[in-house]
């Protein structure tokens, strides 16, 4: 736990009581401060009582005498409209922060020199994130991961000389992190997405924008228009850029180019790292992936050769274009972690032969702009909420079933694919969609897939990846 001193002996109202507003108020409280906290859930709220935590309804709170309003990332500021405490918050003249501009105020404070790399974008973040630390660790790094990834960046060790942080970062964390400042701000790319919460695309990405806008140094992926007027913007003004790109050759920058990795200064070009035959960097996507990590750990001064010997290791990213099994010429690929079609989209342009398993609950646009993968797709199954309309968008383009569950579709897909003789067959959960209709996140969708597949017949023949 980082311990937040920076408003030890002030009032603090917090609001969310989730897995990463729990942490916030323990680190607060544990750093001095009186933390009145509150949720709407009155099981969050017991719980946060059981361990300590004072709380209160904070419409009878006294707002005069708070500090600062600790909002959970998963709360609303201003879209659709501004959740009821935001309001009073504002009203009272009371500053609306999360848990991420914490953490950057009492790093600041304790350890400056500590490198910070922040990272976001609508897809690849994860991966990107992933890969960054393991590239760290490789190296015998001290390396703390956390953020949006996975564990709340308060709950990791305490700022010190030579302690990395690798921190994803949402839209909505940064939208609550108006001083974040990274040593190495990375955003990967921009598409519709969160648009309930944020409005329009322009203030979406506005919002991504401010995470390198604030750093020492960015790295911006180009491989779509509205990033690659982020970098100019931010070339314009006269901050440190570094364009990345996955699917297009840059001239100043560092990309990917059939399986290699090419910086590029002035036009002259390198071949820093061979990503050909690392199945975890398969696709343009990984390759923008691959390119953002590799800049990303130059800006750190670490020399070209020991990162590309270390990307050789890196085992991907659970639930992301996962190679979980295979059986003969068939891999079984979970990459349940798509949950929109720009990020199935990233899958299914890496493999030539699927058998493709979508659907859920759909998000604004459906698959429509997959249209140019659709020629490499065999067959596709289809699951949850979205079957019928995705079917629609399919009909007379690309054979389908609808069968309905996860498993189903799994049986399906493999009784069909035994019978192709392809050289490589993908067998591809990429949903395109939530997972909320069938499952209570895309882990536990991806966990399902993994039973599915080993619940196969003749599964004894199966070779398990992961």
């Amino acid at each position: 736990m980082i311990p937040i001193t920076t408003f030890a002996g002030k009032t603090v109202a917090l609001f969310g009581l989730g897995g990463s507003g729990l942490a916030t108020a323990k680190a607060l409280n544990t750093g001095g401060a009186h933390v009145v906290c509150f949720d709407d859930s009155e099981t969050r709220v017991a719980d946060a009582t059981s361990v300590g935590l004072v709380t209160q309804d904070l419409k009878t709170l006294d707002w005069s005498g708070v500090s600062a309003l600790v909002l959970a990332p998963g709360v609303p500021l201003t879209h659709p409209v501004p959740h009821w405490t935001v309001e009073l918050a504002r009203d009272a003249g009371v500053e609306v922060i999360g848990d991420v501009e914490l953490f950057c105020r009492e790093r600041r404070k304790l350890c400056p020199e500590a490198p910070l790399i922040a990272i976001t974008g609508t897809n690849g973040k994860s991966t990107t994130t992933a890969l960054v630390t393991h590239l760290l660790k490789e190296l015998g790094l001290d390396v703390q991961m956390g953020g949006n990834i996975g564990t709340p960046v308060l709950e990791l060790e305490p700022p010190r000389p030579g302690r990395h942080y690798v921190v994803e970062c949402s839209s909505y964390q940064i939208d609550l992190a108006p001083t974040l400042d990274p040593t190495v701000g990375i955003h990967m790319n921009l598409s519709p997405d969160h648009l309930d919460r944020h409005g329009t695309l322009e203030n979406y990405g506005a919002i991504k924008e401010r995470l390198v806008a604030g750093a020492k140094v960015a790295i911006v992926g180009v491989d779509d228009r509205l990033s690659s007027a982020i970098a100019d913007r931010l070339e314009l003004a006269r901050k440190p850029v570094c364009r990345i790109a996955g699917e297009r050759e840059l001239s100043d920058g560092i990309y990917a180019h059939h399986g290699r990795l090419i910086e590029a200064h002035d036009g002259a070009q390198t071949e820093v790292a061979l990503l050909a035959g690392i199945d975890s960097l398969r696709g343009d996507h990984n390759g923008q992936n691959a390119a953002a990590a590799f800049a990303c750990l130059r800006a750190l001064e670490v020399p070209g050769d020991k990162i590309a010997a270390a990307m050789t290791s890196f085992p991907g990213l659970h639930h992301r274009m996962e190679v979980v099994a295979h059986q003969g010429r068939t891999l079984f690929i979970n990459d349940s972690k798509a949950t929109n079609a720009d990020a199935a989209a990233r899958a299914l342009s890496s493999f030539d032969r699927i058998y493709w398993i979508a659907g859920g609950r759909a998000k604004s646009g459906g698959i429509s702009s997959l249209d140019e993968y659709f020629p490499k797709i065999a067959k596709t199954f289809l699951i949850g909420e979205a079957a019928e309309d995705f079917a629609k968008t399919l009909e007379g383009r690309v054979p389908f079933a609808i069968s309905g569950t996860l498993a189903q579709a799994v049986q399906d897909a493999a009784a069909e694919a035994a019978e192709d003789g392809a050289e490589e067959i993908a067998i591809l959960l990429s949903p395109a969609c939530a997972s909320f209709d069938q499952y209570a996140n895309f882990e536990l969708r991806g966990a399902a897939f993994v039973d599915a597949v080993r619940a196969l017949p003749g599964a004894g023949n199966t070779q398990e990846v992961a």
